[in-house]
């Protein structure tokens, strides 16, 4: 065995709210657990601004904010924590392997994968001006929308997400604009039927999202064109919610892990554990439903709990 592997007890993989809440943990449990933060230190949340409904923070909180002190109270309780990435991994033995970078071999007792999952955007670059700018694009109704109550917001997607979130933002707003890229919905029946029956969403099929616009700052409207007719409308809009989908960053797993058929790892129902032993989720990277900051954590606390009585097992 080369000197220049690192034997380690716990290796968590991913440094967001699942992360970083495995680590408070398993830190506690004398598992000295070694975080590594991935290529977007502190997961989605640093690309949220307010954050309004993570408990005990009253006035509200921004996602980097929230970020930083769940790290530095990682921290306090001895969770080394490093930059890099995972790039490769062999699950096919009873010692895990994990390379960081290409280069750097890690052979771990138990491994907590918590590398979430990252949000499908159209990829218009006025699009992302505003994402960047946190001036009214969103890829979550739940977490956003509350900041767009009494206000006309856009919505596109066409599956049971987009519908659901679309339902979800017709209690908040006054008015909802939904388009759908096709000519019908991917959604379930029992989901289009609850949208086409809401009285405040305004349904428009066959449109293309050309341009968000606005004043630099926030959004103002939203510039679609009809795909059959070439009619190019503009619908006023301070919030442009996309709901195409997400793809869960768990591509170097699937030669060792059960996915499902999108790439979310599948966990042992009730358990953070995976079909290899002494390997756990949390977050997002198993998680198609909720997507939330909360039951992140939660299930990071679960993956942490799981592998301390794992180790303890094998003692």
């Amino acid at each position: 065995m080369s000197d220049t592997i690192e034997k380690i007890k716990c290796l968590i993989i991913g440094s967001g709210p699942a992360g970083y809440t495995a680590a408070i943990y398993a830190a506690r449990a004398n598992m000295f657990p070694v975080l590594y933060q991935g290529m977007q230190p502190g997961g989605q949340l640093t690309t949220t601004n307010e954050v309004e409904n993570w408990p005990g923070n009253p006035e509200g909180i921004t996602g980097p904010q929230m970020m930083v002190g769940l790290e530095e109270q990682s921290k306090r309780f001895g969770t080394d924590v490093r930059d890099g990435w995972a790039t490769k991994v062999d699950f096919s033995g009873p010692i895990h392997k994990v390379w960081i970078n290409d280069t750097k071999e890690i052979h771990c007792e138990t491994v907590i994968i918590s590398t979430g999952a990252t949000a499908k955007y159209l990829g218009l670059p006025s699009e992302q001006h505003y994402l960047n700018m946190g001036g009214g694009v969103s890829a979550c109704a739940v977490c956003d929308g509350f900041f767009y109550r009494n206000q006309e917001v856009v919505i596109v997607g066409a599956g049971d997400s987009a519908c659901e979130e679309a339902h979800y933002l017709s209690k908040l707003c006054t008015k909802v604009t939904m388009l759908v890229r096709s000519e019908k919905f991917r959604a379930s029946k029992i989901m289009e039927q609850r949208v086409r029956n809401t009285e405040n969403i305004t349904i428009l099929m066959n449109y293309d999202t050309e341009e968000v616009l606005g004043d630099g700052q926030v959004v103002t409207a939203v510039k679609a064109k009809n795909k059959t007719t070439g009619e190019i409308i503009e619908i006023p809009a301070t919030g442009f919610f996309v709901a195409i989908g997400h793809k869960p960053n768990t591509d170097i797993f699937a030669e060792y892990l059960t996915l499902d058929e999108t790439g979310y790892i599948v966990n042992i129902s009730g358990t953070s554990k995976t079909n290899v032993e002494g390997v756990f989720v949390g977050g997002d990277a198993a998680d198609h439903v909720y997507r939330q900051a909360i039951t992140a954590a939660g299930t990071g606390c679960m993956a942490a709990l799981d592998a301390e009585r794992y180790l303890a097992s094998k003692e």
